[in-house]
C-alpha cells in the first residue's frame, strides 16, 4: 500500500487567503519529508468548502522544492477546463517536475459550481468523456485532430509533450454507479473515497464494476491502482485523536451537506452514490460516522487495525489520507503525519490488496 495525501484549501476559521495557501504548502511539502508517496490538491471554486482553483498552479510550487513525492491531482473537473489547456499545463509540470505527475481528473459533482461557471450539469459526462478523449490524443499523438459536440478541432500541434511516455498515469473519479464500469473500460487507474457515501456494501460492487469494465475494455487487471480518499487521524490515544478531529469532520459534513443540498430536477439527483453521499452528509455525527467507517481515527495501533480491514474491502493501492480539514492546526497535522511515518506505515506498505473479481462469461456479456 502507497500512502498520499488530499488537500482541499478550505477556510472555515476566518484565516486570510494567504494563510490558508501558505499552510496546505508547507504541508504539501512537508509530506515528502514524512513518508507519503503523492500528494493530491483538490479543484474547487467560489465558497469556504475549498479554493484551489488551479491545482497545476500548487503543484508547480511544490515540485521546485521536493525531489520524489509523485504530483497528483484529486481532481481536475474537466467540465471546467478547456481539454488542450489541461494537457499542456500537466505535460509542461511533469517536464518540470521530473515525470511526477498522477493526472486525475472527474466531472465534478456541486451543482453551485457549474452554475456560477455557466455550465450545464446535464452536459458534463458528454463533455468529460470529449476531454479525455482529446487530452490523452494530445498527449500521445502530439497533434489533436477531433470533431465532437463541444470541441472541434483539426490538426492541433499540442506542445510541450509530457515527459512520462506515452502519458502521465490517468486516474479517473468515480461516484455514479456507470463511471466504474466506464473508468475500467477506458483503462484508467480508480479513484474512490469512502467519505462520498461509498459504504463497504456498496464498494464491493463498485469495484467489481470497474474490473468488469477493465476486462471488457480488453485492459489488464493486474497493474491497475486503485486510489481510496479516507479521513485518517492519529495520535498517541484514541481519546485525543478524537477529541483533536471532531470538530474538523463536524464542519466538513455539515458544510458538504449545503453544497449537495438541491432542489427541483437535477441529473445528479438520481445517481445512487450522490443520494448516499447525500445521506453520509445529512449525518453529520461524528462517532455515527466513524463506527460507520467513513472516518479513521485513533491510535496507530487501531488505525493499523482499521485501515487493513479497509483495504480488504475497497481494494485500494494507494490511501489517500484527508488529514488537513476544517481548518485543523498544522502542527496538529504534522503530528499525525509523524505518526503515521513511524508507526503506521511501516505496518502497512506490504499489505496488498485483495485479488481483482472473477467474472462468469455470461456476465461480462450481459453486462
Amino acid at each position: 500500500m502507497r500512502f498520499g495525501m488530499l488537500h482541499l484549501f478550505e477556510n472555515p476559521i476566518e484565516k486570510t487567503e494567504h494563510q490558508v495557501v501558505t499552510e496546505q504548502l508547507e504541508l504539501m511539502v512537508a509530506a515528502e519529508e514524512y513518508g507519503f508517496d503523492s500528494i493530491w490538491p483538490a479543484e474547487h471554486h467560489f465558497t469556504e468548502y475549498g479554493y484551489c482553483a488551479s491545482p497545476a498552479l500548487s503543484l508547480a510550487a511544490v515540485a521546485s522544492v521536493t525531489k520524489k513525492v509523485r504530483l497528483g491531482t484529486g481532481i481536475v473537473v474537466l467540465p471546467m477546463n478547456h481539454p488542450l489547456r489541461v494537457a499542456e499545463d500537466y505535460a509542461l509540470l511533469d517536464l518540470m517536475s521530473d515525470g511526477r505527475v498522477d493526472f486525475g481528473m472527474g466531472r465534478g459533482y456541486q451543482p453551485l459550481e457549474f452554475q456560477r461557471y455557466g455550465i450545464d450539469q446535464t452536459t458534463t459526462r458528454k463533455r468529460f468523456e470529449e476531454c479525455v478523449d482529446i487530452i490523452r490524443m494530445a498527449w500521445r499523438d502530439g497533434v489533436v485532430d477531433y470533431h465532437g459536440e463541444f470541441y472541434d478541432f483539426t490538426d492541433v500541434p499540442i506542445r510541450p509533450r509530457p515527459l512520462q511516455a506515452p502519458q502521465p498515469p490517468m486516474w479517473m473519479a468515480c461516484l455514479s454507479p456507470e463511471t466504474f464500469e466506464m473508468a475500467g473500460t477506458y483503462g484508467h487507474n480508480l479513484l474512490l473515497g469512502s467519505v462520498f457515501g461509498l459504504s463497504p456494501e456498496l464498494a464491493v460492487q463498485r469495484r467489481k464494476d470497474y474490473y468488469r469494465g477493465l476486462v471488457q475494455g480488453g485492459h489488464s487487471v493486474e497493474d491497475k491502482q486503485v486510489g481510496c480518499l479516507m479521513m485518517v487521524y492519529v495520535a498517541e490515544t484514541k481519546e485525543q485523536a478524537e477529541a483533536e478531529y471532531r470538530d474538523a469532520c463536524q464542519w466538513y459534513f455539515n458544510t458538504i451537506a449545503k453544497y449537495v443540498s438541491v432542489e427541483g430536477d437535477t441529473p445528479v439527483k438520481s445517481y445512487e452514490m450522490y443520494n448516499a453521499f447525500r445521506d453520509v452528509a445529512a449525518v453529520a455525527d461524528f462517532d455515527k460516522l466513524a463506527d460507520g467507517g467513513f472516518v479513521i481515527c485513533g491510535s496507530p495501533d487501531q488505525v493499523v487495525e482499521r485501515l487493513t480491514e479497509a483495504q480488504d474491502v475497497y481494494g485500494m493501492t494507494e490511501l489517500l489520507c484527508w488529514t488537513r480539514l476544517g481548518g485543523l492546526d498544522n502542527n496538529k497535522v504534522l503530528k499525525s503525519m509523524e505518526l503515521m511515518r513511524d508507526k503506521v506505515f511501516p505496518y502497512l506498505r506490504d499489505l496488498t490488496p485483495p485479488p481483482p473479481p472473477e467474472f462468469d462469461p455470461a456476465e461480462l456479456v450481459s453486462a
